[in-house]
């Protein structure tokens, strides 16, 4: 049945470590091979369609392979795919983006989360001439040295990747999500503080809603404390709204970094803000920051036709996305009462996950009181019935504009298979 996978998996192996180019692709025995998609379906190069709420990992908000995006990187590249030189698109996609997000009145284009977060950073300690850095346990910023960190088990930061200094992690501040208490007690005890990072959803445990007031409380504290505040927006900017997370919340960080669904696919990032902080990078301020191929005219025209289909249907487009989501949630709830599955299922907006078990999930301790036999059980259920969610408890699953009520029926008739299956197991 997977025949094709298991051979394209063993040359793989031979030449690409662990046989995948990001680990989360990768899941037991081997992953299966994409061939090509549409919409809200990925077939395999096995000739199986699957029902695909990985959807990039939140990048496809329009779903695969959008008419409207594709048809306008097709025009720039009759006109060539990199100059390295400036452009009136890079232009235009700053206005639009300091149109709509107020908190955004400067931008600089990137290609990836990672850099844009990384540079984020490295921005706030510029301003600030303060080095340390408070992120929340569980939300992840990229796989960069200050950001992969773990609290050890005597409490202090530690690595949480082989091959980065300790000396680097010292410099990482982390604290529970959701707790009031502990992030104040370490903003006011101290005084070398450059920022807080954070995702306003975190979507890197599963996914995780934050408490009332909880993101107006950190506003009001870093405010007070003159420290940066930067809205890790790499998910959750242009899924909620077109105004983000800072929108939705009424929120104004002083740097905001964009990635996944601001191109549809297309590798863009940016990093926004505050005028005065993003005039530090040069070439009019010190803090050094350069790529060959930031702003490349393919990627930015994807983002333009993104942003102006979101924008011009946004009336539509994230109603019907909630809708959707939320139909799914209930079909789900109610095979699993069915069933009698104890779990709980978090969502928003049009992204949810699944945990099995009972406690409430509002940060990384209680997600990882999920069991996680049981949704290795789920996952490979769900395949097998033709419906492909991210292969890990601790990441989220994406709807997109593509997603209509026949996938919605088809989902949880493979969740009710699952959640059967687990039952005869007992």
């Amino acid at each position: 049945m997977f025949e094709n996978s298991r051979i394209l998996y063993d040359r793989a192996a031979k030449v690409i470590p662990g046989g995948v180019n990001s680990p989360v692709r990768f899941f037991n025995p081997f992953p299966f091979f994409a061939a090509y998609a549409n919409g809200s379906k990925v077939t395999s190069s096995d000739h199986i369609s699957y029902v695909d709420y990985c959807m990039g990992y939140g990048s496809l908000l329009l779903g695969h392979a959008y008419t409207e995006v594709l048809e306008a990187v097709k025009l720039q590249l009759d006109s060539g795919s990199l100059y390295c030189i400036p452009t009136e698109k890079e232009v235009r996609l700053g206005e639009m983006i300091a149109e709509l997000i107020p908190a955004c009145e400067m931008t600089r284009v990137v290609n990836s989360g990672m850099e844009a977060t990384m540079n984020a950073v490295r921005l706030a300690r510029s301003y600030t001439k303060k080095n340390k850095v408070i992120k929340f346990e569980g939300c992840y910023h990229g796989a960069q040295d200050y950001s992969l960190v773990n609290i050890d088990t005597s409490g202090h930061s530690a690595p949480s990747s082989s091959g980065i200094p300790k000396e680097f992690s010292s410099e990482t501040i982390v604290v529970p999500f959701n707790d009031f208490a502990q992030l104040e007690e370490e903003i006011r005890k101290r005084n070398d503080i450059s920022c807080v990072i954070l995702e306003p959803i975190p979507a890197n445990m599963g996914l995780v809603v934050p408490e009332k007031e909880y993101l107006n409380f950190i506003r009001k504290i870093t405010l007070e404390k003159n420290i940066v505040l930067i809205f890790d927006e790499v998910v959750t900017g242009f899924r909620l709204g077109t105004g983000g997370a800072s929108e939705f919340f009424g929120i104004k960080p002083d740097i905001v970094t964009f990635s996944k669904s601001v191109a549809n696919g297309f590798s863009l990032a940016t990093i926004c803000g505050r005028r005065e902080l993003l005039e530090q990078f040069a070439p009019t301020g010190d803090v050094y920051q350069a790529s060959t191929y930031a702003g490349n005219p393919v990627a930015v025209t994807a983002a333009i036709a993104t942003i102006s289909a979101l924008t011009r249907g946004r009336n539509q487009i994230y109603p019907r996305m909630t809708r959707v989501c939320d139909s799914l949630i209930d079909g789900i709830r109610d095979v699993a009462r069915d069933r009698k599955i104890p779990c709980r299922i978090n969502s928003f907006s049009s992204m949810y996950q699944l945990f099995f078990t009972t406690r409430e999930v509002r940060d990384m301790t209680s997600a990882k009181t999920s069991d996680l036999d049981m949704f290795n059980t789920l996952f490979t259920a769900l395949l097998e019935k033709g419906v492909f969610i991210p292969p890990s408890q601790f990441e989220t699953c994406f709807l997109s504009y593509a997603h209509a009520d026949e996938d919605i029926d088809r989902t949880v008739e493979a969740y009710d298979y699952a959640f059967n299956l687990m039952r005869s197991k007992k």
